[in-house]
């Protein structure tokens, strides 16, 4: 398998379900704003997201996918949907628990995520109605991840890769077709997560029948948790749950922050987030997504060069990609927000606001890139008490420096926080794959970096300089025109950074990888 086309391929169906993304977050700020209601609806759709990440594809497919690896090297087809058969039941009957009781305490868990929202009752109130239509989505995101999983393992991506997309049009068919009937259209927005969730489900079981690999429910729940494999996925979820869950969580406690600061913090933190995602989907989930299988079967074979050699390659673009998208965030964030979001009710100061968020969010985008290629450096290995014990310090530091930035620069300082904090995750998960002797880079890393370099700010200084011949938000009654602008500065951008790579000799060929 050629993994660089495998890349394109995955990203190229990442980049639709991310536009789709962007065109819901344009109608969700054309229509809602940053509204008291609106800051309601992230807050709330944060809760499902952050036990997704808990037991969906954050810890579940970190510990799920090297030992389904394993079974399907070493144990044969059986044992394999035996397997199989058995984590789903697990997870079906945990998650339906985990959904009743959330559905329950809506309102003690919408205060401790939002403590803000308490002075305002009807804010507060819509939280509560929100968290509760959107609660089994956890549920129907599991068992996706679940289905993910395997596909992956059988190198089918592209189901799992366009998985998304569902959900971004159960949104955009929400903003534009039920909310305006609804006596509270904000609630047209937590409908969408249940259906779109629904959809994404159902998207994997032709995928599954194909591979003959769909899951059976078991009703004997005993029988369930005393399989072996069962436990071991057990075992390696509960330090893993922490260990890929750092950002969620501190995102989650800078939620609690927003919701003190004036309204529309969260919107803000939220829109930029959407924006930062962008390129952290198409490169960090992408090759994560890429990486884990191959590394899985290379640890499986115990060949330990092509498992370093996977680590560098995975390195090498993401510095090679995500450091020019780290540039763009941080030097056009005044024209990406203004072109995408600044019509109807998001107005200039929202653009301002976001932007700032924009900018602190890509000084840490590198970081949050390459924690989701080092990482599972240690997971296929089945190791999650390494990268548990690191998430437990960078939990620490992140807050630390939320104490120091947000009296300084408000709402922008938990963002920047919370890339700084993945960027000492990403050092600390660096130094500890050098020191165990599982990743010794390849040759060539500190002329590769120059050169790198050397492109960048020739990429910055093109930047700056085409954006400034334009008022962005004044441009607010051409969007056309706007959009066309910016399409046109990135692609000078573009030509600029890669024709600069070109002369100093970098080329494709370099960065093919083929896997078994």
């Amino acid at each position: 398998m050629n993994l660089l086309k495998t890349l394109f391929t995955i990203s190229g169906i990442t980049m639709l379900s991310r536009i789709t993304g962007l065109i819901r977050e344009l109608l969700i700020a054309r229509a809602f704003g940053a509204s008291g209601f609106t800051d309601a609806f992230f807050v709330a759709f944060r809760i499902p997201n952050l036990l997704r990440r808990l037991f969906a594809e954050g810890a579940f497919s970190q510990a799920f996918v090297p030992i389904l690896a394993e079974y399907a090297n070493r144990k044969g087809m059986d044992e394999t949907r035996e397997l199989v058969n058995k984590v789903a039941s697990a997870l079906f009957w945990a998650l339906i628990a985990v959904t009743i009781i959330g559905v329950i305490t809506a309102p003690t868990i919408v205060f401790l995520i939002a403590t803000g929202f308490d002075n305002n009752p009807e804010v507060f109130h819509a939280s509560i109605v929100m968290t509760r239509i959107m609660f089994p989505y956890i549920l129907f995101m599991s068992l996706v991840a679940l289905a993910g999983g395997i596909l992956n393992t059988w190198r089918e991506f592209r189901i799992p890769a366009f998985t998304p997309v569902l959900l971004n049009l159960s949104f955009i068919v929400a903003s534009l077709f039920v909310a305006p009937y609804m006596d509270q259209p904000v609630y047209a927005l937590a409908l969408a997560v249940f259906v779109g969730g629904l959809l994404q489900l159902a998207i994997q079981i032709p995928a599954l029948k194909k591979l003959n690999m769909l899951p059976r429910i078991s009703l004997r729940i005993r029988e369930i948790y005393r399989n072996e494999g069962v436990r071991r996925v057990i075992s390696q979820m509960v330090p893993a749950t922490f260990a890929v869950s750092v950002a969620q969580i501190s995102l989650m406690i800078n939620t609690n922050i927003a919701s003190h600061l004036p309204h529309g913090s969260v919107s803000w933190l939220s829109y930029a987030d959407r924006l930062m995602e962008f390129p952290n989907a198409l490169l960090g989930v992408a090759l994560g997504t890429i990486l884990l299988p191959s590394l899985s079967k290379a640890n499986a074979r115990q060949d330990a060069e092509e498992y370093s050699a996977l680590l560098d390659w995975g390195l090498r673009l993401t510095f090679l990609l995500a450091m020019p998208a780290a540039v763009f965030l941080m030097t056009l964030p005044e024209p990406f927000t203004a072109t995408l979001f600044h019509y109807g009710k998001f107005n200039a100061e929202d653009v301002a606001m976001t932007s700032n968020a924009l900018i602190a969010y890509g000084v840490g985008l590198i970081g949050l890139i390459l924690v989701r290629i080092l990482a599972p450096g240690f997971y296929a290995k089945q190791d999650i008490k390494t990268p548990a014990r690191i998430a437990i310090v960078v939990l620490i530091v992140t807050q630390l420096m939320n104490f120091a930035f947000v009296p300084w620069i408000a709402h922008a300082g938990l963002a920047l926080a919370i890339g700084l904090g993945a960027c000492v995750n990403a050092i600390c998960l660096y130094i500890g794959l050098r020191k165990r002797g599982i990743y010794t880079p390849r040759a060539g890393w500190r002329m590769f970096l120059l050169r790198l370099a050397g492109a960048l700010f020739l990429l910055a200084g093109v930047a700056l300089w085409s954006a400034s011949f334009f008022d962005w938000t004044g441009l607010q009654s051409r969007p056309l025109y706007r959009a066309g602008v910016l399409a046109g500065v990135m692609v000078i951008c573009g030509i600029v950074y890669f024709g600069a790579l070109f002369a100093m000799g970098f080329r494709p060929r370099d960065f093919r990888r083929v896997a078994d």
